[in-house]
């Protein structure tokens, strides 16, 4: 069996991208962190860390792997969708129905996808 280490962006403006990813899920940046002097900015989780490395390519392609992000209780997917739009992501495509089910497929401000899904206390 292999652990989890790190979910790792590529970015061209790493700190940006994940002040926007900590302003998105209230991870915190490592305490070490110098966003004056750093090219890989980490944001702790309980459950997973986030690594923001520099790259010298923009993306130009479909990610291979996103993630899928849910509202925590006290909040709805429509709400987080207007919250995360408000950080600076935009909505690449809409695929809530009618039923409450689907997804909308967000973009982080360098592109990178990750769709907003219905959470399970949503369903109830």
């Amino acid at each position: 069996m292999i652990d989890i280490h790190f979910v790792t962006f590529d970015c061209i403006r790493p700190y940006e991208v994940a002040s926007f990813w900590s302003d998105a899920t209230g991870m915190k940046f490592h305490p070490e962190t110098d966003k004056d002097d750093d090219d890989e900015f980490l944001l702790q989780g309980d459950r997973a860390e986030l690594l923001f490395v520099t790259v010298p390519e923009g993306k130009t392609i479909k990610n291979r792997i996103h993630l899928d992000v849910t509202a925590s209780p006290g909040s709805t997917r429509e709400e987080e969708v207007e919250r995360l739009l408000g950080l600076g992501a935009t909505v690449l495509s809409d695929l809530r129905n009618p039923d409450g089910s689907g997804w909308v497929t967000m973009l982080d401000p360098e592109g990178n996808e990750f769709c907003v899904c219905r959470a399970e206390h949503e369903k109830a």
